[in-house]
């Protein structure tokens, strides 16, 4: 499961334009937390160590403690505006998440048991199609990943969701099909896709 992440915080006097340019000249990040039946409260943050959390990697299916005026905010970031230049980040938003709450969460698919498939076996290659699931969990029990077992999958056949076995309290957000995750493709069918990809660059 994903690790709680904390992020001391302070809470923002003024807003508009010209205070969070000012506090990112000082380091700082401004941000906002809402949701919960309460009303917004505006933080800001170390711009630094915002940068450290979301480079570990799953800093967006993971629970962060937002540390302000001596509270401890449970809270799940939704999204982090970044400069088009710089990429420095120029803001972030959290969510409030109270005791029970579900949440929604993008975890990546791993994949295991390669060498039990037939069609891995024979030279076959897997196809990824999506690199991620949209869930929805417990928020106190965020996966870090889904491993996917690919043991007795040929070579044409695909893995659905339907073939994924996700952790108790754990269901997929999209509900409406059975979508595809991988296939198994023949290296053949993969240098033909190539092959046609060149021609048409050729002709262009």
């Amino acid at each position: 499961m994903s690790d709680t992440l904390n992020l001391p915080a302070e809470t923002r006097e003024r807003a508009g334009k010209g205070a969070s340019r000012a506090l990112r000249r000082d380091g700082r990040v401004p941000a906002v937390v809402y949701g919960g039946n309460e009303e917004p409260l505006a933080i800001h943050v170390e711009e630094k160590e915002l940068v450290r959390q979301l480079m570990t990697g799953h800093f967006f299916n993971s629970i962060v403690e937002v540390e302000v005026g001596g509270k401890t905010l449970r809270t799940q970031p939704k999204d982090v505006a970044f400069h088009p230049v710089t990429d420095r980040p120029l803001h972030a938003d959290f969510l409030r998440v109270v005791k029970g709450a579900t949440v929604h969460v993008n975890v990546p698919v791993a994949f295991e048991n390669e060498e039990a498939s037939p069609g891995l076996k024979r030279g076959g290659v897997l196809n990824i199609v999506r690199h991620d699931l949209e869930l929805v969990c417990d928020a106190e029990n965020i996966p870090h990943e889904i491993v996917i077992d690919v043991t007795g999958f040929d070579v044409g056949e695909s893995i659905h969701i339907s073939h994924v076995k996700l952790p108790k309290g754990t269901e997929s957000a999209i509900t409406d099909r059975d979508f595809t995750i991988a296939t198994i493709a023949s290296p053949s069918a993969l240098r033909s896709e190539e092959g046609d990809t060149a021609k048409e660059g050729e002709g262009a």
